[in-house]
């Protein structure tokens, strides 16, 4: 069965789903296992608020709030398949672990026993690879936890689960999506071989099969195919627990393992801001708090950031500030998914505090908003009015989840960086809109050495004689009125914006302290509008501001000019001691 087919919906998928269950009856007449034979340290990190809420009836996935008190987790109605998922994949328990008290505990406790009353034999929508390795690594990091104070009988039945899961991953990993997904059941796999009894004949194929991934998904560069970077932290933090529960073990990783690891260290020190957040790029979000400089830490990799372009992202950096730039074509083929039309978009942080942001992933906010967040006019880039740089093909078979890919994308996406007394310039330019309007987007950024001045300048162009004649041809149908387009950067919902100057300014200013000014050179209409910020774990999306620039091009160049600097008054150093709101509700 191939990818495609796995990641489609229909007879191909229903098949698979249908050849799962039957895995998951079958490794119930298997032998269980019936005790740890070691323990990998446990890695995963959990949220205190989150885990109360989760005592308190509050269930927050995948954004959807269920509010039910007093019910088991199992109980509740669900709101998407996205929200099951989450259950499913006990990623929640991480949290419940991390409040680790009495209430906690016991919830811990009955809702996994409830799990293995209700789906244990291979009912729901649990029976997948990858949920099975997600789940296995947890129940495995958190067995004490769930075994305090239980019974025999109970933890016979935890025993047996976890050899009945283990056997089923053992048959149906191969099935799993390439990618983070098969990544996560081979993990779930090794955690389990190496952890239980009687399962440590799984543990050599695994660790051999999780070289072969590793060695064939991440790129030379250290990167993946869907340039998603949460899902390059995702994957860097799988492949580091795997090899060092193996170390811990007296084994080693594979060398295609172990060089996966050091290839994308400093790709994701390129991509990470200097709030140690990721840059929030084609479906992937800043990452769990903490996970990143975790993650980094654990791998031993010291190897410093690449000076050009990361898996296509170009990282500029100076005093407090950085500036993460895409520039590179977009993903194709089943990778695009969850790819965005941001070619030349930007973010930029100072300190602890993200200034220009893209909207984010929209996808757990539902459809509607996925498609929204992937459009171009949701990233702090340049677009063309009612056009994307990148468009989404027909539907078809080939989607993710409904998702459909990108079809219509930037081919030919070039870069130029000098590094010199007047700080990191970047020239860059793509052709996305040279099919439809026979002009290319140039970007010009320069950040001083000091980091408290970004330049820009952003120019459409018709380069060539076949791109002139395309521009005529629309000038003359809309009776040379010209071409609209607007040049946009979104604000972090923290930032409070301010028209200023008269209105030919805006006023940033930022919970550090810190007061940036953002001016252009006139040619262009300046307003606020207002913007919204997508973000995991939150109940909805958040109301933000976007700085917007409107123009027409009405020749074969139009260039608008800008720049984002500190005010004279603002300091050098800044102690930012403001605590960042963590409940998510």
């Amino acid at each position: 069965m191939t990818d495609s087919a796995i990641r489609a919906g229909g007879w191909g998928g229903r098949r698979v789903r249908l050849r799962h269950r039957l895995a998951a009856w079958i490794v119930t007449r298997g032998r269980p296992a019936t005790g740890l034979v070691s323990q990998p340290e446990p890695r995963t990190i959990g949220a205190y608020a989150r885990g109360k809420q989760l005592c308190a009836g509050n269930f927050l996935f995948a954004g959807h709030l269920v509010e039910a008190k007093g019910r088991e987790i199992w109980d509740i109605d669900l709101p998407s398949d996205a929200f099951a998922e989450a259950l499913q994949g006990f990623a929640w328990l991480d949290d419940l672990a991390a409040v680790a008290d009495t209430a906690a505990r016991a919830r811990a406790q009955s809702w996994t026993a409830g799990w293995i009353t209700r789906f244990g034999r291979g009912r729901g929508p649990g029976w997948t690879p990858e949920l099975t390795g997600r789940r296995l690594i947890r129940w495995i990091n958190h067995a004490p936890f769930l075994m305090s104070g239980q019974g025999a009988a109970a933890n016979a039945a935890f025993f047996r689960s976890l050899g009945q899961q283990t056997n089923f991953l053992a048959r149906r990993w191969k099935t799993a999506p390439a990618g983070l997904p098969r990544f996560e059941a081979l993990t779930g796999l090794i955690y389990a071989g190496l952890s239980l009894t009687g399962m440590e004949r799984h543990v050599e194929p695994a660790r051999q099969a999780l070289g072969r991934e590793a060695a064939a998904r991440i790129d030379a560069g250290g990167g993946l195919a869907s340039r998603n970077p949460e899902d390059l932290l995702e994957v860097f933090t799988l492949l580091t627990w795997s090899a060092l529960a193996m170390r811990e073990s007296g084994r080693e990783a594979v060398p295609a393992h172990l060089d996966a690891i050091a290839r994308i260290a400093p790709t994701l020190r390129a991509l990470r801001h200097a709030d140690g957040g990721l840059a929030r790029f084609h479906g992937g979000g800043r990452g769990p708090e903490g996970r990143l400089d975790q993650a980094l830490a654990e791998s031993g990799v010291k190897t410093p950031p690449p000076a050009g372009l990361a898996m296509g992202y170009l990282r500029l950096a100076a005093g407090r500030t950085t500036v993460i730039l895409d520039a590179a074509p977009p993903p194709r083929g089943p990778d695009s998914a969850d790819a965005h039309a941001s070619t030349l978009a930007f973010e930029m942080t100072s300190g602890r505090r993200p200034v220009v942001v893209n909207c984010g992933p929209g996808a757990p906010f539902g459809p509607d908003w996925h498609r929204a967040g992937r459009a171009t006019p949701s990233h702090s880039t340049l677009g063309i009015e009612g056009f994307s740089s990148a468009r989404l093909g027909p539907d078809g078979l080939l989607q993710r989840r409904g998702r459909r890919l990108l079809d219509d994308a930037p081919n030919d996406v070039r870069l130029d960086l000098q590094t010199g007394e007047d700080g990191s310039r970047v020239i860059a330019g793509h052709d996305g809109y040279v099919p439809t309007h026979g002009m290319t987007h140039v970007r010009e950024l320069l950040l001083d050495p000091a980091g408290r001045v970004l330049s820009g300048e952003d120019t459409l162009g018709a380069l060539t004689t076949a791109d002139r004649k395309r521009f005529d041809v629309l000038m003359d149908r809309t009776g040379l009125s010209g071409i609209a387009f607007d040049l946009r950067f979104h604000l972090h919902p923290d930032v409070d914006a301010a028209l200023d100057m008269g209105g030919t300014a805006v006023s940033l200013a930022l919970k550090s302290g810190e007061i940036w000014v953002f001016r252009h050179d006139g040619a262009a209409a300046l307003r606020l509008e207002p913007s919204v910020h997508l973000e995991r774990g939150r109940l909805k999306p958040r109301a933000s501001r976007q700085i917007v620039l409107s123009a027409r091009v009405m020749d074969y160049a139009c260039q608008l000019g800008w720049t984002f600097a500190k005010a004279q008054d603002t300091p050098a150093a800044i102690r930012d001691l403001e605590r960042d709101d963590t409940t998510h509700f």
